[in-house]
């Protein structure tokens, strides 16, 4: 691969100089995603238990920030939606991972980042993994972004038609079969590649960073900002490598494709230094939920409860590293609770629209359409400036991948209402007469409820947060019938939650008895 990278860095240095025309008040942002990337299998945070070491990402943290409450989502579809739009994907629908075939995926009516970055000037590329929708309108030239180039769902869906009960009926084929990796515009033209075969999953990820590099260098070849995000495929299961990462960290196939994960993260900083960009570009690195520990050792590793699909910390919480010269001073630990739904408010800040909350909430134009949604996240840069002492978010919602609420956190108290007992695919819900309290600075890996003969002595002497965190639901719940929001699917047609959409149904007639009854005050 050193041929591959040093090819395409070649001509970095010409581009160097035009790159301080880029205005100082619009960052370029770099967002940087792995896929199913455990808290622990980045050495940041294992602090070299795991024996190997990812020195590129290591390095996002030593110059800026490691977070250690930072939450994704239980999914690759929600994580990745609840990013990009800012938005609980209760309120967009895209709770569950999105399928081969289904006409689900990211409604028209909610902007993206992208979306609102065009406003203010950005050049806006998405490569990689995109999985929020099969369809042409769900691809992200049609939401904002210039240019996509990438897959549209998770690797083990890819290489379904070369296992063996596949159906070769063509038909059946066109109507569910996973698309190839597309390449798509803005201005409406869209290319099939090709599928994203077993063989081209071996190099799929190089393919992808040679389209975020060549992006870079346009965007600062024409003196515009840029908004890069860069979805790898690693780790998604099934883990197929290149012979020469093959037994490379001598752990397990899953250290050695963090190995090539790694490399990649590492070309990619060292372009923007060679574009003499890093110090006016914010970079994310991140992934979309908890580690999948049920494919160990084709899995990833967490310290605490719980794995991907659930909603305990171990399904929800993910690692979340940030470079921001300038306004996060390197070597920096954030405790504070943050969410992916975080970023759109907290990106637009930077880029000069402190208050696009507010205007989202009253109606917006961006990128010429008309918005009007209920943005979930908080800007958080006054946090990051210094000028506030603690972040804005004091409560998180977990949803599972039905629509089913199991579990609030409050500032450092989390109360499940319902547990999901067992790993993504066989996990059955239990939904206790109490709700399990835990206090997440006390009890970070939840181990109370099932480890301690004190528990529910401890327990009983805090049920006084049954009310105040029952307030924190009705509020989230308040703002449905208002804004837009999209029903979600269900990967089990036997999970689907249907009394959560008849409650939906009931607010939205509720807010319109009161809109008439407006009418006679």
């Amino acid at each position: 691969m050193a041929n591959q990278l040093s090819k395409i860095a070649v001509g970095a240095g010409l581009l160097a100089a035009s790159s301080a025309a880029i205005a100082a008040d619009k960052p370029n942002i770099l967002a940087i995603f792995g896929d199913d990337i455990g808290y622990w299998n980045i050495s940041a945070y294992n602090q070299g238990m795991m024996s190997y070491k990812t020195p590129n990402i290591d390095r996002i943290a030593n110059e800026g920030a490691l977070f250690t409450d930072h939450y994704g989502q239980q999914s690759c579809t929600a994580g990745r939606a609840a990013f990009i739009t800012g938005e609980e994907p209760f309120r967009t629908g895209l709770l569950t991972i999105g399928m081969p075939g289904s006409d689900h995926g990211i409604p028209d009516w909610a902007p993206t980042i992208a979306d609102l970055l065009k406003e203010q000037g950005y050049m806006t590329g998405q490569f990689g993994k995109n999985h929020l929708g099969d369809q042409d309108k769900h691809l992200p030239t049609k939401h904002g972004f210039d240019e996509f180039f990438g897959n549209l769902y998770h690797l083990n869906a890819e290489e379904e038609p070369e296992t063996y009960y596949y159906p070769k009926d063509p038909e059946f084929r066109k109507n569910y079969g996973p698309r190839g990796v597309i390449k798509s515009y803005a201005d409406g033209k869209i290319e099939d590649t090709g599928p994203m075969t077993r063989k081209r999953m071996e190099h799929a990820d190089e393919e992808f960073l040679e389209s975020s590099l060549a992006f870079m260098e346009k965007a600062v070849k024409a003196d515009k900002p840029f908004f890069i995000w860069h979805n790898a495929t690693r780790m998604h299961v099934w883990t197929r490598l290149q012979e020469k990462y093959q037994g490379k960290s001598g752990v397990s196939i899953y250290a050695d494709g963090m190995l090539e994960h790694d490399d990649h993260v590492g070309v990619l900083l060292d372009k923007l230094d060679e574009l003499g960009v890093a110090d006016n570009t914010i970079v994310i690195y991140s992934t979309d939920n908890g580690a999948e520990t049920m494919t160990w050792p084709d899995g990833g590793a967490t310290p605490f409860h719980g794995e991907k699909g659930t909603t305990w910390e171990g399904g929800m919480r993910v690692p979340q590293l940030v470079r921001w010269p300038g306004v996060i001073k390197p070597g920096t630990k954030i405790n504070e609770m943050m969410a992916h739904q975080d970023w759109l408010p907290t990106l637009l800040a930077a880029a000069g629209v402190p208050d696009v909350k507010e205007k989202l909430a009253e109606g917006y134009k961006a990128n010429g359409k008309e918005w009007r949604v209920h943005l979930d996240g908080y800007n958080f840069m006054p946090y990051f400036e210094g000028k506030e002492e603690k972040g804005p978010r004091e409560s998180l919602l977990y949803f599972t991948s039905n629509g089913e609420l199991n579990a609030v956190r409050w500032n450092d108290w989390k109360l499940h209402f319902a547990t999901l007992e067992g790993n993504l695919s066989n996990a059955v819900r239990f939904a206790p007469n109490w709700p399990k309290i835990i206090h997440l600075r006390a009890d970070p890996f939840e181990k109370g409820p099932s480890e301690s003969q004190m528990y529910l002595r401890w327990m009983a002497d805090n049920m006084w947060l049954f009310v105040p965190v029952q307030d924190v639901v009705g509020e989230f719940f308040k703002t449905l019938p208002e804004y837009p929001m999209q029903r979600g699917t269900a990967m089990n047609p036997a999970s689907l939650n249907y009394d959560s959409l008849k409650m939906q149904e009931k607010l939205q007639q509720l807010d319109k008895v009161e809109q008439e009854i407006s009418k006679f005050k």
